[in-house]
Parts: structure tokens; C-alpha cells; sequence
């Protein structure tokens, strides 16, 4: 009697866990499907569009990773801000490096032999440029590593807001094509400091005139010798010094980079 009802619990103990093995496979099923359906939602509202189902399948992985990260990320209360998949959720991080993250930091010098704001006091709490007037709208640089021109550009824009009053979109395919004699590359990267070179003495044209097509190409002469904006004079910043950035930003819009190569911290378990 003792051994039928041990194995009647033997056999009960079994059904339950089948059970729960069952319970857990279902939800992790609707799970997936879950993470599929907005996989699908995502590629639609980015227009992605995948050749093949075993790339389609790559993908898929590489977006449901992304987005546990970002999701395990969020709900750490004690984080100031919340990420959200972007059009580049389905990508690695190399991946994601290879295209944008051109910036050739490593070419950067730690000299500083001037500053020009090095004696300012007087700083505001904030300070927002836009507001100023002297931010053109956002623009993207594609698949084209060029960030260091759009730097470059956005800085000299601003300046040329402050010095004549006129806010004029100003080329970066002209930077991208034509200041391909050192170490900017195009596409394949560049340094702001040699593109303020560049501009010092070529000047740009606009970005009307001379659009960008987010890819190498041959200098078109012509619109190059076509200047809109010039600059007399460029310096770096001293080195890991905040309060030195805290001076340039609050007199004007400056020129950065960010490393965009590394990955917030990890899921953990």
C-alpha cells in the first residue's frame, strides 16, 4: 500500500513537472511570436527588407538580443534615461562600428597651444544653440562613415550664423569628395582638425548647391571653387578638460566626436 501511494506521488510529481515544462515551452513560443510580430512592425516601419530567410533569421536574432539589452537596460530605476530600438536594432555592434564609427581619433593631437576662451568667467547655466538660430535641421549621414565632415560642417554653420547672421546648410559631400588628399577618406573616414584645414583654405558651398549622396565620389571642380562660407582659423580644445568645453560651447557651437562603438552594459544571468 505504501509503495502504490509513493508511486501514485512518484506519478502525480511527474505530471506536474511535465506540466510546467509544458507551461514554460508555450510561453516562451508566445514569446517568440511576440518578438516576431515586432520584428515585422520594425522592418516595415524602417523599410527593411530582407533577400533571403536565412539572413531574415540572422536578423531576427541579432534584433530580439538588441532588444532584450534594451529592454533589460530600461528597467534599471536608477538610469536617468530609456533606449528605444532604432533602424539599427538588427545590427551588431561590429557592424554598426564598421559603417558609422570612422571617426580617426588615433590621428588626434594632445597639443594645445592656444585657447581662445581660456580667461572667460562669465558662463551661462545653459545654453542651446538652436535656439540661437544657429543649428540647421538634423541630418543623416547614411551608411557613409563620414561623421567627421558632419562635424566639421555643423560647426562651421554655426559660425557663420554668429559672424553674418545667415543660417546656410553647407556642403559635407563636398568634404566627403574633394578633401581626400590626407588623412580624411570620405566614407571611409577623416579628422574634423583636417577638414577645418580644408575649409581654411577652399572654403564650402552649399548644401543646395553640392548635395549629399551618402558616397565617394570624384570632386566636381566647379561647385568646390563655388564658396558660401570660409573660415579664418581653427584650434582644438585642451584635453579632458570640461570646464575648457564649458567655455567654447557657451561662446560657440564647437565641433565633436563620440565614441559610438561601445555596447552599454550587458545582460546579466
Amino acid at each position: 500500500m505504501g509503495f502504490t501511494n509513493q508511486s501514485q506521488w512518484i506519478f502525480f510529481a511527474l505530471i506536474l513537472g511535465l506540466g510546467a515544462l509544458a507551461f514554460q515551452a508555450t510561453a516562451r513560443t508566445l514569446q517568440d511570436e511576440s518578438m516576431r510580430e515586432r520584428h515585422e512592425q520594425w522592418m516595415a516601419h524602417y523599410g527593411r527588407v530582407y533577400e533571403e530567410n536565412y539572413e531574415k533569421e540572422n536578423r531576427f536574432k541579432i534584433f530580439k538580443e538588441n532588444v532584450a539589452r534594451i529592454e533589460s537596460s530600461n528597467s534599471d530605476a536608477n538610469k536617468s534615461y530609456k533606449l528605444s530600438a532604432n533602424q539599427f536594432a538588427d545590427l551588431t555592434n561590429e557592424e554598426f562600428k564598421a559603417s558609422r564609427n570612422r571617426f580617426k581619433g588615433h590621428e588626434c593631437s594632445t597639443e594645445t597651444t592656444s585657447f581662445k576662451y581660456e580667461n572667460v568667467t562669465a558662463l551661462p547655466s545653459s545654453m542651446d544653440w538652436r535656439k540661437k538660430g544657429a543649428v540647421t535641421p538634423i541630418k543623416d549621414q547614411g551608411q557613409c562613415g563620414c561623421c567627421w565632415a558632419f562635424s566639421a560642417v555643423a560647426a562651421m554653420e554655426g559660425i557663420t550664423q554668429l559672424t553674418t547672421g545667415k543660417l546656410i546648410s553647407l556642403s559635407e559631400q563636398e568634404l566627403v569628395n574633394c578633401d581626400t588628399k590626407g588623412v580624411d577618406q570620405g566614407c571611409q573616414g577623416g579628422l574634423m582638425d583636417n577638414a577645418f584645414k580644408f575649409k581654411h583654405n577652399h572654403g564650402l558651398t552649399t548644401e543646395a548647391n553640392y548635395p549629399y549622396m551618402g558616397v565617394d565620389g570624384t570632386c566636381n571642380a566647379n561647385e568646390e571653387a563655388n564658396d558660401t562660407a570660409k573660415i579664418t582659423g581653427y584650434e582644438d580644445m585642451p584635453a579632458n578638460s570640461e570646464q575648457a568645453l564649458l567655455k567654447a560651447v557657451a561662446n560657440q557651437p564647437v565641433s565633436v566626436a563620440i565614441d559610438a562603438g561601445g555596447r552599454f552594459k550587458p545582460l546579466v544571468g
